[in-house]
């Protein structure tokens, strides 16, 4: 694909739960090499949109679903669509750390096992090369046998970065992945996406607006289920075309 070509296309997309209409009439397109962030307030549909972006929302019951999502021209709904194939594509990483109960370079050697790489060369290059983008080389590379689990909330949040980055996606969709983390340890985070972006298209769910306006490119503004405004995050933040987002942005409401 172009690089100038978006990413995403998404188009009409509705989601229901049950009787709830959680997402509403979504027209929008994530662009390459960028970071996008989603904000509004809780309950928005803000979750409910990225877990939809990796086919996540399929293991939910009673939800429904239509319209168009698009990942590099290919409708992620089609019957033709490998949801192993997507899950790879697209990364994720959730609001708590949740590494396997495994050692460091198991839950980074992981994914690629469960691909059919065998080769333990292959393997520890791609466990090194995982662990050096997500910034946590230096600090487990001597004891790479040790328990994931036995890492600080920071550490094991970056683990899951580096498991999800050794599967080579295209995108990383990450679910408020600082908000359970201790500001020197968000800070690394947000360094890290931002050195990220460089290689993968990011977006990124956050209830911190200082957070979104520091680091991403893109900003979408979800309200009820809807898209209010999407736009450059410097737009977004000081000239916003709509009054809901001037509201939301200067803490009317939230």
């Amino acid at each position: 694909m172009e690089n100038n070509s978006p990413i995403y296309v998404i188009e009409e997309l509705n989601l229901w739960y049950g009787n709830n209409h959680a997402l509403k009439n979504i027209n929008m397109n994530i662009q390459r090499k960028n970071v996008t962030a989603i904000i509004g307030p809780s309950g928005c549909g803000k979750s409910t949109f990225i877990k939809v972006l990796n086919r996540m929302i399929d293991l939910v019951p009673d939800v429904k679903i239509c319209g168009s999502v698009y990942i590099d021209g290919k409708n992620i709904f089609s019957s033709e669509t490998s949801l192993i194939d997507l899950r790879s594509k697209v990364g994720m990483v959730f609001q708590k750390p949740n590494p396997f109960p495994k050692t460091i370079f198991e839950n980074v050697a992981f994914g690629p096992r469960m691909q059919g790489i065998k080769l333990k060369d292959k393997l520890y290059h791609l466990v090194e090369r995982s662990l050096k983008q997500a910034a946590l080389w230096d600090e487990v590379k001597d004891r790479l046998h040790a328990p994931g689990l036995g890492l600080s909330g920071g550490q094991q949040q970056r683990l899951c970065i580096a498991r999800a980055l050794a599967m080579e996606p295209e995108v990383l969709l990450m679910d408020e992945p600082t908000s359970s983390l201790d500001p020197i340890s968000t800070l690394k985070i947000e360094e890290l996406i931002h050195e990220l972006k460089e290689n993968y298209n990011i977006i990124i769910v956050t209830h911190n607006m200082q957070q979104a306006a520091r680091i991403s490119d893109r900003t979408a503004f979800f309200l009820n289920g809807e898209v209010i405004e999407e736009g450059e995050t410097e737009v977004i933040f000081t000239r916003p075309k709509e009054q809901k987002t001037n509201d939301y942005i200067t803490g009317r409401f939230s």
